[in-house]
Order: structure tokens, then C-alpha cells, then sequence
């Protein structure tokens, strides 16, 4: 065999290889805000991609809100849900940005909505756990610094901004 023959063959090989090997999956989760308005949540993030270790696809968000929202949320805690939003009040939101994670932070994020979800009722409190409570433990979860003392947990834009600058490689 010539050796121009054998390099054609090791490259088909390695061209073969190459193409047989899975693609790496991955899911991204972008962080929302949608400040001001009569639509909730005002924070709220969004997953797509997929599992590596299953390869199912993902393609869902979740935010957290009032069951009912009405003057009582000013004056203490009532029924609060983890909701997903529909794709046109996502397109209307500020994306603030993505963090790429592996499996096991995916699982992470998804048993910290199951936790929000299941909490016992009254759940929701506008000063202790709203919308931007929720968002900061979910960027927690992803390995990102938060700032649990910040004066912004009204304030669904400012927060993620905050929450951008304690964290460099959001770039």
C-alpha cells in the first residue's frame, strides 16, 4: 500500500471517528426581567437545549408569582405559583443573559423549582419571596454570585444587572 494510499485511508478513518462520536448536548438557561406592568412574573428564566445524559430535549421556563395578585400581597404573605410563560410575553421581556450548564446543574435547577413549587401556602411575600428571590436562588444553583442582601429584589432588571456585574464571565 502507498502511502499517499494509507493517508487517505487514516484520514476517512479519523473523518469517521469524528462523525460517529455523539455531539456534546448542553442546555442553556437565559435569565428574564419584565419590569413594571399588569403581567407576571417580572423575573424569570427560560431553558432550552439538551440532556446529555438522556438526550431529551428541553425547551420550557419558569418564574414565580402570586396565585391571585391583589392589594393583599402589600400586607403579608399569600398563594404564590411557579409558572411558565407564554412565548409572547417572553418576546416583550429583556433578556439579561445565558449560562451553558452540565446535567447535574440542570437537575439542580429543575429540584429548586420542584422546591419553590411545593412549598406550603401562603408561599409568596412581595419583601421575602417574590419573583426575584426565586431568580437568585436559580442563579445560585448555576454557581453564579448573588448578592442576598441587595436592596433590588423589587426591582427584576436592576437585580439581574447586579447579578451580571458580580459575575464577570457573563461578559
Amino acid at each position: 500500500m502507498t502511502r499517499g494510499l494509507r493517508l487517505i485511508l487514516l484520514s476517512l478513518l479519523l473523518l469517521c471517528a469524528g462523525l460517529a462520536a455523539p455531539a456534546r448536548a448542553e442546555v442553556v438557561i437565559s435569565f428574564y426581567s419584565h419590569d413594571f406592568g399588569d403581567r407576571f412574573p417580572h423575573a424569570f428564566i427560560m431553558m432550552k437545549g439538551r440532556v446529555d445524559a438522556t438526550g431529551e430535549a428541553v425547551d420550557s421556563n419558569y418564574g414565580f408569582t402570586a396565585v391571585s395578585v391583589s392589594p393583599a400581597i402589600l400586607f403579608g404573605s399569600v398563594k404564590g405559583k411557579v409558572e411558565s410563560s407564554k412565548s409572547d410575553y417572553i418576546e416583550k421581556s429583556d433578556h439579561q443573559f445565558d449560562v451553558t450548564v452540565d446535567d447535574a446543574t440542570y437537575a439542580r435547577v429543575l429540584a429548586k423549582v420542584a422546591e419553590w413549587r411545593d412549598r406550603d401556602q401562603p408561599s409568596y411575600s412581595l419583601n421575602k419571596r417574590n419573583c426575584v428571590h426565586f431568580v437568585m436562588e436559580l442563579a445560585e444553583a448555576v454557581g453564579l454570585k448573588v448578592n442576598r442582601k441587595s436592596k433590588l429584589f423589587k426591582k427584576p432588571k436592576s437585580f439581574l444587572i447586579e447579578v451580571k456585574g458580580l459575575n464577570p464571565q457573563l461578559g
